[in-house]
């Protein structure tokens, strides 16, 4: 191991307290469920139910288009009511799969019986991932049977497994490392089988001794598995900073981990791998943390995908008395994202539900000022970019100057830069913006090359 953290980071509040010590606890939805064709990166899924179909838990209801693309998988048996567009998490409409949920969860196979694998293909891991509809599901949703068959796999010599959990408030992997080390260690055991000559990491803040104890247990006598403490230091999860402290490399810019030897993928998405390859189960359900200030009982939760957040809320006892709801975030407060309503699905990347009395937000707004030019931005960023320059180029509409010469393409939107500006300026917000007028302006270019 080549370090005990990363360069930059910020120590924002870490409120773990409110759950860090709730075990997780199965939760069945009463309501109807919405699937949203895109829940990954990639191309969305195409619907293979129309209504009045009836639907199976595990069956595939929408299937994975292109390349990179996922199935979508029913998470109750019931009745489809439709397929049509509804709002989102991102606040969009987006098509979904719409299902009334008959109360029963009857299976479309037997998820609860051990295959022997020990003889399994690698080729055959790979399908049983793919048909499980897994993704990345520490945030970035991408397709885990694409990431994980790299055309160079044989020079792969890493492959990590995130335990940080540094976003604020959040603790379900921490719970999910707690309760199901075993299966977590067995996950990385089959993904190793994919880069025969690759060791596994596996990193954990040591804000969590409960889960790295667990770990340890779980992996001790097990060749090639080793488990990794971390400096409590925000963004240690990010993919640079694991794979700068693990195996000490740095990479250059729009290079992906695995052209460095590297696989880095969350606890959640290890722990879907030992079920799909061991249990043939697909990705129907995930740990996600309801937290913050606002909620009566903060929770941990083993969760359907496609349940409401709202019916959630209400299974966690509702808005605590005495305390108006101010601000709902997916996710936590640094990388979450602000809903305008509950009533929206949970998708496979959601792994949180934060509510809060008071709005950050609103109060830096009231107290921005003019950048002071004190440089602190840059000194945090784990990514080694300068976020005053980034802001600046912007603000003077130079996307050429903020891609080419700033590589502003490389922010991961940790927030970091954000949190640490006593101008109080919203410069990760700016650089969301900037990189979605970016990618507006190639797909615009694509379109008229392609017309002509």
């Amino acid at each position: 191991m080549a370090k005990d953290t990363f360069r930059g980071g910020v120590h924002p509040s870490g409120h773990k307290d409110l759950s860090r010590d709730v075990p997780l606890k199965v939760y069945e939805t009463t309501g109807e469920l919405v699937f949203p064709l895109s829940q990954h990166i990639g191309a969305p899924a195409a619907a293979v139910v129309k209504k009045n179909d009836q639907v199976l838990v595990g069956q595939i209801i929408a299937e994975a288009q292109g390349f990179v693309s996922a199935n979508i998988i029913c998470s109750c048996s019931g009745t489809v009511k439709a397929v049509e567009k509804r709002r989102t998490i991102s606040g969009a409409m987006m098509d979904c799969i719409v299902v009334e949920n008959d109360g029963k969860f009857t299976p479309a196979a037997d998820y609860s019986s051990a295959e022997d694998i020990s003889d399994i293909s690698r080729e055959e891991i790979l399908a049983r991932i793919k048909n499980a509809g897994i993704v990345g599901m520490g945030g970035a949703g991408f397709p885990a049977h694409v990431k994980f068959a790299p055309n160079n796999y044989l020079d792969v010599n890493w492959v990590i497994v995130n335990g940080a959990e540094c976003e604020p408030y959040l603790t379900c992997d921490d719970q999910l490392m707690r309760g199901y080390a075993d299966e977590i260690v067995e996950g990385l055991e089959i993904i190793l089988r994919l880069f025969p000559d690759a060791k596994g990491v596996i990193a954990v803040e040591d804000n969590k001794p409960e889960a790295i104890a667990a770990l340890e247990k779980a992996s001790a006598g097990r060749e090639g598995i080793s488990v990794l403490p971390l400096k409590t230091k925000y963004p240690q999860g990010g993919e640079k900073s694991l794979i700068k402290v693990v195996a000490g490399l740095d990479f250059p810019r729009a290079t992906l981990p695995a052209e460095v030897g590297c696989i880095v993928s969350n606890v959640g998405t290890v722990y879907a791998v030992q079920r799909a390859v061991v249990y043939r189960e697909p990705l129907y359900r995930r740990a996600m943390t309801v937290t913050g200030d606002a909620v009566a009982e903060p929770s941990n939760l083993i969760v359907r995908t496609g349940t409401s957040l709202s019916e959630i809320l209400q299974a966690c006892g509702g808005i605590r008395d005495g305390v108006t709801l101010v601000k709902a975030l997916a996710g936590g407060p640094m990388m979450g994202t602000a809903l305008s309503s509950l009533d929206v699905p949970t998708q496979k990347v959601t792994n949180g539900l934060t509510l809060l009395g008071e709005d950050a937000v609103v109060t830096a707004q009231e107290q921005m000022s003019a950048c002071l030019h004190c440089g602190r931005c840059a000194t945090v960023c784990p990514v080694g970019l300068v976020p005053q320059l980034m802001a600046e180029a912007f603000e003077h509409n130079d996307l050429e100057r903020y891609e080419g010469k700033l590589y502003g393409l490389e922010c991961i939107e940790c927030g970091s830069c954000t949190y640490i500006c006593p101008a109080k300026r919203p410069l990760m917000q700016t650089f969301k913006r900037a990189k979605g007028e970016i990618a507006q302006k190639k797909r615009e270019a694509q379109a008229a090359g392609g017309a002509r």
